[in-house]
């Protein structure tokens, strides 16, 4: 987890070579933003083990919302897409952004035109 005010901790252990460009995106228009703060439990065993969960990719503390990127082919989305149901029928007081790979693509073309 890493706050952030315009710059990019290079110290962030970033999934995802897509996560850590969106991060410059965010920093860049001076989004202060944390990477995967936060994990919400979807299910739980018998015992109260969790046995499914959901950590969305960042945090936006200033926007009250977490994005979550999903780069993956189409056809492997639909269980991202399952467990962010879950999670907004067991949060609904949570705010989730998903932003697909088209919509990183629309973002990292409009950041590149801006440096």
């Amino acid at each position: 987890m890493r706050r952030l005010r315009g710059s990019l901790a290079a110290e962030t252990a970033f999934a995802h070579p897509s996560e850590e460009h969106f991060s410059r995106i965010l920093s860049f228009y001076r989004v202060r933003w944390e990477y995967e703060p936060h994990t919400f439990v979807l299910e739980r065993d018998e015992r109260g083990e969790p046995v499914e969960s959901f950590t969305p990719d960042f945090w936006l503390p200033d926007l009250g919302t977490y994005i979550e990127l999903t780069t993956m082919r189409q056809c492997l989305v639909t269980r991202k897409n399952r467990k962010l149901r879950r999670f907004r029928e067991r949060y609904p007081q949570q705010h989730v952004r998903v932003l697909y790979r088209r919509d990183v693509a629309s973002l990292a073309a409009k950041y590149r035109d801006r440096v």
